[in-house]
């Protein structure tokens, strides 16, 4: 059974405890401060064998996503909001403070938000419902004439993540983010 189908069908419940016991230990793991997220370690810990984590898990990233999952759900959630907001921009510039916090606090949150690819078919979706909500907030944002045109949802998430990075590698994050994030909203309006 590959991973996939079987994600799309019931676990067994020994299967389902080793999983969950797995996640347990990988979040514990991060907790700690300890990013790596190395599957044979993680499988020591959590007590059950190398084969069961790729069983469940074929690479570092399929469980980072898995990690990840409630709270990218937790920014569709927001993306959404935003998109039913009255003021468009207003919306738009929550949307980003947000998707910025996240980012900043979970490295791998921007990994996922980030890459181009997926290991689940869940965050495929999730990706997918995240860029029709931004792309809705930008369609009612270009209307009001407060963006440019030719900016796309996922342009959107590619410049958050570039700041991310950018506010990583200065001293005064806090600071750092006000600025960056002012100037992505500013080189998103409309030229002058």
């Amino acid at each position: 059974m590959t991973p996939s189908s079987e994600r799309g069908t019931a676990l067994r419940a020994d299967a389902a405890r080793n999983r969950a016991r797995v996640l347990q230990v990988a979040r514990e793991q991060l907790a700690m401060g300890d990013d790596s997220l190395m599957l044979n370690a993680i499988a020591r810990l959590a007590g059950v064998g190398v084969g069961t984590v790729y069983r469940h898990f074929p690479n570092r990233h399929a469980l980072l996503e898995a990690l990840l999952a409630e709270r990218f759900q937790q920014l569709v959630g927001e993306a959404q909001a935003a998109a039913a907001d009255e003021d468009a921009l207003a919306g738009l510039h929550r949307l980003l403070r947000f998707a910025l916090g996240r980012a900043l606090d979970d490295p791998g949150f921007a990994a996922v938000l980030e890459s181009a690819s997926d290991a689940d078919a869940r965050t495929s979706a999730m990706k997918a419902e995240l860029d029709r909500a931004v792309a809705e907030l930008l369609d009612r944002a270009r209307s009001a004439g407060a963006i440019r045109h030719g900016i796309e949802a996922d342009d959107v998430r590619w410049l958050l993540c570039g700041i991310e990075h950018a506010v990583r590698s200065g001293d005064d994050r806090a600071k750092n983010a006000e600025i960056y994030l002012d100037v992505l909203l500013e080189g998103l309006r409309p030229p002058r």
